[in-house]
Formats: C-alpha cells, sequence, structure tokens
C-alpha cells in the first residue's frame, strides 16, 4: 500500500482511505455483515485510515467499526486509524438541527465515541461543520485539550474555509482537512487548498466520486429508496442528473481508453492533484473497494489530465452539492 502523511503535523496514512458512512445510514438499506467484511478486506489491503461521524447512524457507524476491528487480526487492528467528525445535532427522525461545537460539548463528545469506539484515543478528532455561535478558536482549543490528556491523537477540521483554516492553525497544529472533492467538485482549489499548503495542513477528500454519480455505475433510470439521501441532492435531480450523467459519459471514453474504469479514472484524478491529498472512498461492499483499490495504479500522464480536463472542465456540473438548507452550514463555500 502507498502511503502519504496528512500535512506537516499528521500522521502517515494509507494513500487511499475508506470512508465508512454509507454502511450505516443516508445510503438505503445497509448489510451490517457485508460492510465488515468490507473493512476487514480493507485493512487487508493495507488501508489504514477509517473515517466515521458519531451521528452516522447515531453512533451506529462508531459500534460497526468497533465489532469490525474486534474480529479483524491484531496485526490490522493495530495499524487502523480512526477519523471521527462529531458535533452534528439529529432529531430522533434523523433530521439535521444544527452544530453544537462549545468545549464542554465537544469533550462529551468525544467521551461517547471512546466508548462506543472501544479505543482509548481517536486518531483525527474534528467538528463536522463549524458552529456559528461558537468561536473556531474555542472548538480547536478544547480538542486541544483533549491531546493533552492522551484521548486525541491530532486535530482535524471539516468543511471550513480559508479564514477560518488560519485562525484554527493559529490555536494547535492542524492534521488535516477534511472537504469534498472530487472532478465536479473542485470549489477548494482557489483559496482553500492553496491555505492549507501554506499552513501545512493536508486534505482528506470526501465524495471523490460525488456519491457514486461519477463512479460510472449510476444510470439515469436508477429509482432511489426513501431513505437514500441522493433523493434530495440536486445534483441527482432532472436536467441536473442527465448533464451531470453526460459529464461521466465523456470520462468513460477516456477510461475505456486506458482500460480502466470510470470510478479509477476519477479516483486516480484526485490523487493526481497531491501527495497531500488523502481519497476517501466510501465503497460499501468488497467489489466496489477492489475497484477503488485499482486506482492506485492508475498513472495520468500530461495528457490524460488534459482529456480529462476537456471532458470534465472545473465548474461543469449542475446544481450544488447539498440542498440548500445544508449548503448553508457549509462555512467552506462562503
Amino acid at each position: 500500500m502507498q502511503t502519504r502523511t496528512l500535512g506537516t503535523t499528521g500522521p502517515q496514512t494509507s494513500a487511499l482511505g475508506l470512508g465508512c458512512m454509507g454502511m450505516s445510514a443516508l445510503y438505503g438499506d445497509t448489510d451490517r455483515s457485508e460492510s465488515i467484511a468490507t473493512v476487514h478486506a480493507a485493512l487487508d489491503a493495507g488501508i489504514t485510515l477509517l473515517d466515521t461521524g458519531d451521528f452516522y447512524g447515531m453512533g451506529h457507524n462508531e459500534l460497526l467499526i468497533n465489532e469490525a476491528l474486534r474480529t479483524a487480526p491484531a496485526a490490522a487492528r493495530e495499524k487502523a486509524q480512526i477519523s471521527v467528525k462529531f458535533g452534528a445535532l439529529r432529531t430522533v427522525e434523523g433530521s439535521f438541527t444544527g452544530y453544537d461545537g462549545r468545549p464542554n460539548a465537544v469533550k462529551n463528545f468525544a467521551a461517547y465515541s471512546l466508548q462506543r469506539l472501544g479505543t482509548d484515543h481517536i486518531d483525527i478528532y474534528r467538528i463536522a461543520r463549524l458552529d456559528p455561535d461558537v468561536p473556531i478558536e474555542e472548538t480547536v482549543g478544547a480538542i486541544a485539550e483533549l491531546v493533552e490528556a492522551g484521548h486525541v491523537r491530532h486535530i482535524g477540521l471539516s468543511e471550513v474555509g480559508a479564514e477560518t483554516l488560519r485562525r484554527a492553525a493559529a490555536v494547535a497544529p492542524i492534521s488535516d482537512l477534511q472537504i469534498e472533492y472530487s472532478l465536479i467538485s473542485r470549489g477548494i482549489e482557489e483559496a482553500i487548498l492553496p491555505t492549507a499548503r501554506e499552513l501545512g495542513i493536508g486534505i482528506t477528500a470526501y465524495g471523490v466520486l460525488s456519491r457514486g454519480l461519477i463512479s460510472g455505475h449510476f444510470n439515469r433510470d436508477r429509482k432511489l429508496a426513501a431513505n437514500d439521501f441522493r433523493g434530495m441532492s440536486p445534483r441527482f435531480q432532472g436536467e441536473n442528473l442527465d448533464r451531470n450523467l453526460d459529464l461521466v459519459d465523456a470520462l468513460r471514453k477516456i477510461a475505456e481508453q486506458k482500460g480502466v474504469s470510470v470510478a479509477q479514472t476519477a479516483i486516480a484524478w484526485v490523487l493526481s492533484r497531491g501527495e497531500d491529498i488523502v481519497p476517501l472512498v466510501g465503497a460499501r461492499r468488497r467489489d466496489r473497494l477492489t475497484e477503488a483499490l485499482g486506482a492506485l495504479d492508475v498513472a495520468l500522464d500530461a495528457d490524460d489530465l488534459a482529456a480529462i480536463e476537456r471532458a470534465v472542465p472545473a465548474d461543469a456540473a449542475a446544481g450544488d452539492r447539498y440542498p440548500t438548507e445544508q449548503m448553508d452550514h457549509l462555512d467552506s463555500e462562503r
């Protein structure tokens, strides 16, 4: 497994991480046994970074990772690194009602996560979205106290803008910024990515396949389950979906010429953007994981990258990446 380092102060991880959210929520029905088998397969392949959130299935995902690690070979379990997002407030019905970054809340969230995960430390801890009512300095300061106490190893951030990155980095070392980055989500390139690099902060890129939209496996006739949040995502609606799948068709031609899959091409593109970027692949099944791992063997030369740029230009995507009410929570979009 190839490795990369998260920023100048973060840990060395596998070049690909495994995003575990879909194993518990938001993409329709889940298969617990297949999810655990997929985590085991990822660890066996050398993936060390497992990404979760305490609000994924209201704790379900952390408990699933706990079970997967308990039943994995000891050597793989010891190498696993867990990245946890916290702070999202939800109702019993699953709605999101805001974010809580108060210092006492930070420590409370961490205590529950440590219990659910069955571990004595969290490798990277980050608030899922900026709490507009709490200065980021206070939130990061609370995580820094958890680091001093040995409960957390590294401090991360999620979906924040360049100014917030600077303010946070002035308080304590930040290992990485977790943010959406893909061929059709390139907003970080203007200000956020340059700022992260200036500050020595790595990027863990989620949504590298845009929730399956640019995986090559999504089609116009697919019917989404009622509990699949993509049914409310603007990029999966009507004409937006048609325009976005046209981009996928253009990308498919390049992938076929190279003898690889669309998903592998899209992941390889993110890998090519810099050694400081670690893509998180949201595979829920072993076959999708195997396909994603194949991206590590895809070499994109200058001609390939130029062809991809022509097929999927920056800002070519139709529709926002989240519904309006969720976009309002993104400091990275301000």
